[in-house]
């Protein structure tokens, strides 16, 4: 069976068209190295909208399928940086180690990382990661909690997610 992997990239301008999404497009390829398990992706740009961002991480999720959905964008502390309200609002459990990392990678190479408000969630049998909307930001977050996402995916009863592990090595605990 495929696990069903949506990439959310929240910009308000990507989304009207006034320029190519990028953000989205190094998330697939991010995971495409990775993965070797077989996956899909659901790809979507959407507004900064909170009610939108919620619709659509409720419709990945509850109706298409998503065991992982990895948003780019509106993490900043701008008024239409929304990506953490919208996912707070849709998760049932919080799981702040995801953001509390990301930002402790991304502080190695800019100081602004302490106004990024990534985090991450789960919803039913799915994970939600928000990542910034940068794709160099974006591969040295996921780099940084990759790892953990198969396990934690294996925990709330998703698919089987293995990587590749000469590009990044999933940590599973040993059985005993």
């Amino acid at each position: 069976m495929k696990a069903k992997i949506g990439i959310l990239t929240l910009s308000d301008r990507a989304s009207a068209g006034v320029y190519e999404d990028i953000s989205g497009k190094a998330i697939i390829e991010t995971l495409t190295s990775y993965l070797s398990s077989p996956w899909e992706y659901i790809y979507e740009v959407i507004p900064d909208d909170q009610k939108g961002i919620e619709e659509k991480l409720i419709e990945m999720i509850d109706e298409k399928g998503c065991s992982l959905v990895v948003t780019t964008g509106s993490t900043g502390p701008a008024p239409r940086d929304l990506a953490p309200e919208a996912t707070e609002a849709v998760c049932d459990k919080m799981m702040p180690g995801f953001g509390e990392l990301m930002r402790q990678i991304s502080l190695k190479y800019v100081p602004t990382a302490i106004l990024s408000r990534q985090t991450a969630g789960i919803r039913g049998k799915a994970l939600i990661i928000n990542l910034p909307g940068k794709p160099k930001s974006i591969k040295e977050c996921l780099d940084a909690v990759f790892p953990a996402v198969p396990y934690c995916i294996d925990l709330i009863e998703g698919p089987y997610l293995e990587t590749d592990e000469s590009v990044i090595k999933a940590f599973r605990p040993k059985q005993k």
